[in-house]
């Protein structure tokens, strides 16, 4: 089992247009306070990150957000939170919620938000971590997207353990529960640095 005392929430500063999207958030931000587990997420009280945030302060969870020095000037930063983080740049953050965090959560969102979700998934490949990644595919926002990963692999260019790094339901208890019993692959011999 594994201990998920915090969790990144990967997700758009945007709202979009489904109504069950931005009450999913805020029902991810509550289940997360009621469990005690801390939320890192990007710092912004906007959209759906603000959601998150609003649902876990409800509920008095503890929030931290992080963010890149030159988007403070442009996102609306949530001013309630327990902890604010400031970084010099976006690999800086990513690196700050890794440290942060013992599991992550992907919600939907736009180009940001995937490019959040592949890189931890990357990290993870190379052995670089082996914290659970999870996907809330609320009403099927992430369909099409997982309909590419699995053609990825058909094609020969993802491993199907690779594949299952990335722990996907449209249920956030269930998908809680994959995350605490996930295991993680071994990592590959010709990726280890011990030479011998």
């Amino acid at each position: 089992m594994n201990t998920l005392d915090s969790i990144c929430v990967f997700c758009g500063s945007s709202e979009g247009n489904d109504t069950r999207v931005i009450s999913e958030a805020f029902l991810l931000g509550e289940k997360l306070a009621q469990k005690n587990i801390t939320l890192v997420y990007g710092a912004a009280k906007i959209g759906i990150m603000g959601q998150v945030a609003m649902g876990s302060m409800k509920h008095k969870g503890k929030v931290i957000g992080v963010i890149p020095e030159f988007l403070k000037l442009k996102e609306v930063v949530h001013q309630g939170l327990h902890e604010l983080i400031t970084t010099k740049n976006m690999h800086e953050r990513k690196m700050k919620m890794h440290e942060l965090s013992d599991g992550f959560i992907t919600l939907p969102g736009g180009f940001g938000t995937l490019e959040e979700l592949f890189e931890i998934i990357t990290w993870a490949q190379l052995g670089l971590h082996q914290k659970p990644i999870g996907l809330l595919n609320t009403g099927g926002f992430y369909d099409n997207l997982l309909g590419l990963l699995e053609n990825m692999v058909r094609r020969g260019f993802l491993k199907m353990e690779n594949y299952e790094l990335l722990l996907v339901d449209d249920d956030i208890d269930l998908l809680l529960e994959k995350m605490k019993t996930f295991k993680p692959v071994q990592v590959p011999k010709w990726l280890k640095l011990d030479r011998t």
